[in-house]
């Protein structure tokens, strides 16, 4: 829509307040702020869901795999071929055999219930979410027989634990007698305390080398489970049909989004319900555009039979007004756009701050699940949401743009 220079003039003319005008210009400065709300919110919300989604899939996905291979039973005997096969697998970039199982720790005095998990050195130290998470000591001094273990963060504030410290692990396999099965409790020196950043794992995890966690469950050489990693986590199921076909009636295979559907599903649906519900912001700051406009009209219809006797055409005045809705709504949405990415990059300083002053814990890792408000900015939704913003705002600017551009210069200047 390219403007003459007195259509400019105009338009220029009517975003300033004129005399008695204050209030259309109120309005119109509300109309601007609104969307600016508006843009600014849809922007901050979906990027956070986004981050979120992403940390809690980069971080579950990452400790548990995008499937897993379980012996029935919890026993996979012939581990090492099933290992080799998924190897083998096009599409499959890693396979890890794991001994997983729940068991009680204490350290003096103090007892919790943690997750053992078992796990090949050399695959314990190329893990990207554990090797780059480790708070205090190192992954290095836990090697096969040296008795050592590495706990999550949460755990170790728990127990009160600290590396060189010694915890026990009570597991309910131990050795049967004539009164019955006698818990077995070994102790074994803390060498790492890790924060992966997922609270429900830096509260329960305890790694050891498998050989260990065999000894400890006294399951010889077998193991409970094989994750894997894929090349594509969403074509999972397609790349792992053919070990899906070979290991039946051995194994059963479990993907990610069967481990963890109901957080991603419940992510999905609040991710499109506070979309929809933050859009009607930017509807109802349309609407506030819309009765400014019309205000507008209004106040100018004098104005507007004067340029139509000047010889001003009815395109013209529709291009005019359209032009200072578009303008109030563009602004709007790029003053929302500089005040999401502003917010988006102080927005733990910001929650951090809140906290403070209120006294309340806002950002609880026990209810949140991840220990920091994540976020992660999608172009293409920032891009929706700019066009929707302006979308919205030039629909509201037909009805009081065709108003302006059918007023009767005859009927408005007959008494004047």
């Amino acid at each position: 829509m390219i403007l003459s220079r007195y259509e400019r003039m105009v338009a220029k003319r009517y975003l300033l307040p004129g005399k008695g005008e204050g209030f259309i210009f109120l309005v119109a400065g509300i109309s601007l702020f609104a969307v600016m709300l508006g843009v600014a919110a849809l922007i901050i919300v979906m990027s956070v869901m986004n981050g979120f989604r992403a940390e809690l899939f980069d971080k579950v996905v990452g400790l548990t795999g995008h499937a897993m291979v379980q012996g029935y039973g919890g026993r996979l005997p012939d581990w090492r071929d099933i290992v080799e096969e998924a190897r083998r697998t096009q599409g499959v970039t890693s396979a890890t055999p794991l001994v997983e199982q729940p068991l009680m720790a204490s350290y003096e005095g103090r007892v919790e219930g943690v997750l053992l998990r078992g796990m090949e050195r050399s695959d314990m130290l190329s893990n990207p979410v554990l090797r780059g998470n480790v708070r205090d000591g190192s992954l290095e001094a836990l090697r096969p027989g040296s008795e050592k273990v590495a706990i999550g963060s949460q755990l170790a504030r728990s127990l009160g634990a600290s590396v060189g410290g010694s915890i026990s692990l009570i597991s309910p396999q131990g050795r049967t007698t004539p009164f019955g099965t006698v818990p077995r409790i070994v102790s074994y020196e803390v060498g790492a305390i890790f924060e992966v950043g997922v609270f429900e794992y830096d509260k329960v995890y305890v790694l050891m080398p498998i050989e260990d966690a065999q000894t400890l469950l006294m399951m010889d050489d077998e193991i409970g489970m094989i994750e894997i990693q894929t090349v594509d986590p969403d074509k999972v199921g397609e790349i792992l049909a053919p070990l899906a076909a070979s290991t039946a009636g051995r194994a059963v295979i479990t993907d990610w989004r069967t481990m963890n559907s109901a957080i991603f599903e419940a992510l999905s649906v609040e991710r499109v319900a506070m979309f929809v519900i933050l859009s009607l912001i930017i509807l109802v700051a349309v609407f506030n555009i819309l009765s400014s406009l019309i205000m507008l009209v209004r106040a100018k219809t004098r104005d507007i039979a004067i340029l139509r006797t000047m010889g001003a055409s009815r395109r013209s005045l529709l291009r005019i007004f359209m032009t200072v809705g578009v303008i109030i709504g563009g602004l709007g949405t790029l003053a929302g756009l500089l005040l999401g990415m502003i917010a988006l990059h102080f927005r733990q300083p910001v929650v951090n701050f809140v906290q403070f002053v209120t006294g309340q814990n806002l950002w609880d890792p026990s209810v949140r699940l991840l220990t920091q408000l994540p976020s992660k900015t999608d172009p293409v939704e920032v891009i929706a949401v700019t066009v929707m913003a302006l979308g919205f705002s030039f629909l509201a600017t037909l009805y009081p743009a065709l108003k302006a551009a059918s007023t009767d210069p005859v009927q408005v200047l007959r008494y004047e």
